[in-house]
Parts: structure tokens; sequence; C-alpha cells
């Protein structure tokens, strides 16, 4: 498909997109890789798409914002010209951000492990928005057009989910930024989900905030527009980032509900890692059932 801004419209690694899931060879998801039955059939709009005209206007005012974030690349990796450049591209895609909560860092001497549902591109522009913190994902999402430059810029801790032998290490990683006292932000659900918080939580990244006596921020990410939940966001699947940006870009009335829950503190001896991520599903799914079926 051909979208009119000078960005790469491909996720590169298609057989295996970053952060979505797919059954591995066969039609079956393996044993431990994170699996979403989401695919793009699952992707509709819940209103009347935009006109042509002010699909022109926000191609515009992104291709801008994109050009702004170039040239300022050099001060991307300040937390204020992150958050700043973050916002833009909502802005320019007229996506309206709704935050309920806050801040995501809880006031301590240790970082905030922050933890939330996954949907699409976007939710990684919406919480660098809202507080640019250390992102752990998948190592492709390095390579998304538009949200992987955003990405390195704030320090994201790149993980390869196909294989289980670096794990301790990015546990490890992870705890010590912690533990200097930097907030890290991660997808528990390891793919994204249409709409909701389908899935299960993995456990893995929850043992980083124990080992640092750290607390864990729950978040729930909403998309509706016009105040109804839609699917239009949702980047699942084989779908691709051109398709997934056209989407946004004729959507009317998109917005983005970041909700941030009571922090969840580990409590030494009590806390295990399984124990600590179902309490943190829990508040995740509390604020609004899966719409997936």
């Amino acid at each position: 498909m051909t979208v009119p801004v000078a960005v790469p419209v491909r996720a590169p690694a298609r057989d295996a997109p970053a952060g979505r899931g797919e059954p591995a060879a066969g039609g079956t998801p393996s044993a431990w890789a994170p699996w979403s039955p989401c695919s793009p059939r699952c992707v509709a709009h819940s209103a009347a798409r935009v006109s042509a005209g002010r699909v022109a206007g926000r191609t515009a005012a992104f291709t801008r914002s994109l050009l702004g974030a170039l040239l300022r690349a050099g001060r991307m990796s300040e937390p204020g010209e992150l958050r700043a450049r973050a916002a833009a591209v909502l802005d320019a895609l007229e996506v309206r951000l709704e935050v309920r909560g806050g801040p995501l860092s809880v006031p301590g001497r240790t970082g905030t492990l922050v933890v939330a549902n996954h949907v699409s591109w976007l939710d990684i522009l919406a919480l660098l928005a809202v507080e640019p913190v250390t992102m752990l994902a998948k190592r492709e999402v390095g390579d998304w057009p538009v949200v992987g430059a955003l990405a390195r810029r704030a320090g994201t801790l790149f993980i390869d989910r196909g294989s289980l032998r670096g794990l301790p290490d990015t546990v490890s990683t992870a705890s010590g930024r912690l533990r200097a006292g930097r907030s890290v932000m991660a997808f528990p659900q390891g793919v994204t989900w249409c709409a909701g918080t389908g899935g299960r939580f993995r456990r893995a990244v929850f043992q980083a905030a124990i080992d640092a006596g750290a607390p864990v921020r729950p978040v729930t990410l909403e998309y509706v527009q016009h105040g109804v939940p839609t699917t239009v966001a949702a980047f699942v699947g084989d779908d691709d980032f051109g398709s997934s940006l056209r989407r946004v870009l004729g959507a009317g009335g998109l917005g983005v509900r970041v909700v941030i829950h009571e922090p969840l503190p580990t409590l030494p001896g009590a806390d295990d890692r399984r124990s600590l991520a179902i309490r943190a599903q829990d508040a995740v799914g509390g604020a609004e059932k899966s719409l997936h079926i």
C-alpha cells in the first residue's frame, strides 16, 4: 500500500511481528511462547471515518512531527523532550490522550515496575507522553517505524523473545535499573490483543521488582472512538504497520485512555513472581473486560 509519509510502512519481522503473537509452525503456539488469537479480522472502526481532507491534514501533521523529532534527535534522550515528541505524534494523529490517576513512578528509593496491557504501537507513544520511563520490549520493536526510534532514544531494553537463555540477564538488568531509581515499563502479555486484557501475564519480569524491592504500578490502556470502545487502533497478528497507520489516520474521535491504578508493594517473603503477576493482572483487567470473544 502507499502512505504519503517518508517512513517505512512494514514491520521487518513478518513471520513474528514484535509484540504480536502468532502460532508456531503447524498452527499451535509453543509451550512457552506468548500467543494471541487476535488477527486483523478483529479490527474495526466504531465510528464513522473522517473525510479524505482530514486524513491528508493528519498525514501532513504526522510527517512534520517526525521531521521535528529527527531534527532534535540529539535531545531525544532528555525526558522532557521525549515526552513532548511522543505527545506531538499523538496530537498530529488527533489521538486524544486521557490520563486517569498517576504518576507512573511511585515516589521512593527505587524505581517502579510499570506493567500494562498491550493493544497497539500507540501504547508506547501514550505511555511515553505520560512519563518517559525505560521500556522493556521485544527486539523487533526497535525496527518499527516511528515508535522504534522513540523507543531506542528512551533507552529501551530490547529482549529476544526467541531465546530463553538471555532471560535471566534481562531480569537482572531490569532489576538493576529499578535499584538505581529508574522506572521500567513492560507489557507482560508479551503480545498484542485487539482490545481489553486477554491473555495471562508472564511472570518473569515481576522477578525484577521482587529482587529490587520495587513497587509495581498496574496500568490499563483502553481505546475509544467518541467514548465508545474500539479495536481500530489494534496492531495484531499478521497486520502491517502501513495498514494500521492508515486506519488510525482515518479514525474518527480516536482516544487512548491511560488508567493508572494504585501501586502494588512487593512483600518480601510473601510475594513470588506468580502471585505478583496475578495481582497486577487483576488490577489491569478490573478496569474493563476484554472485548475479544
